[in-house]
């Protein structure tokens, strides 16, 4: 029985055995995500060390870019938690360039940024924004992407001495951003988003810069930092909130 099974297989032409090609690679996926967690330094508000995570996903297709990222920093000492913030971003994009040749890499999108902080100068934050952005630089190892549009804020102050009861603050803004993404070598790059929201009431002004090596295949160290200044805070808190992370990443499609 043994010789017959291995005649048959002998007998079978070479060109059977090669079902996927010696050169085949897989199609590109639209989706991609990242995952990272780590140790977190606070400044500002908060004054401790612990634990951060965050979850980005990308769905990005000829015509369309779904972005959501969701953002943990817990924070505690020997007592009490010192720190709780939890962060939403999403933002759908429509891509124009394949309608109008007048607007090449450009792209109009509807946004949301959401934020719970128990202990910050605001406990909520919400902003819905929609506007125009274009990509000002793309090519293999620089990006820079320019959004501006339109928004709504609402905040609402922590609880102070003098305002126990405190009003919630509801602003229409305008809303700028720069996205910029740089390749340093094969295996390390550099990100940084700046945005401000201007508004009649209130201002901010945020920096999220990150440094990012690969240690091997999906897996990378990460170095973050988050800086917001916010022109007008309830008495008796800071304008500015930096919050600094090591991370390892993982990043799959």
């Amino acid at each position: 029985m043994f010789r017959v099974l291995t005649a048959l297989l002998v007998s079978i032409p070479m060109s059977a055995w090669a079902l996927v090609p010696p050169d085949y690679q897989e199609l590109p996926s639209d989706f991609t995500a990242e995952i990272e967690a780590g140790l977190q330094l606070n400044t500002g508000n908060t004054e401790s060390s612990s634990f951060n995570g965050r979850t980005k996903l990308v769905y990005d297709t000829e015509q369309f870019r779904q972005e959501g990222t969701f953002k943990l920093y817990y924070a505690a000492d020997n007592e009490k938690t010192t720190a709780e913030k939890y962060d939403v971003q999403l933002q759908s994009s429509y891509k124009l360039d394949n309608d109008f040749s007048w607007l090449d890499d450009g792209y109009v999108f509807g946004r949301g940024d959401f934020t719970l902080d128990r202990f910050g100068s605001y406990t909520q934050i919400s902003t819905v924004s929609v506007g125009y952005g274009f990509d000002a630089i793309s090519n293999s190892d620089t990006k820079l992407s320019l959004e501006i549009g339109p928004g709504y804020r609402y905040n609402m102050p922590i609880e102070t001495e003098s305002e126990p009861n405190p009003q919630a603050d509801k602003d229409i803004i305008v809303r700028t951003a720069a996205k910029f993404e740089q390749k340093l070598q094969e295996y390390t790059s550099l990100n940084a988003d700046l945005t401000a929201e201007i508004g009649e009431n209130n201002s901010t002004l945020t920096l999220d810069m990150n440094y990012k090596n690969t240690l091997f295949q999906d897996w990378a160290f990460k170095i973050g930092v988050n800086i917001k200044y916010t022109d007008v805070v309830p008495e008796g808190t800071e304008k500015t909130d930096t919050i600094t992370t090591f991370n390892l990443l993982y990043t799959f499609q």
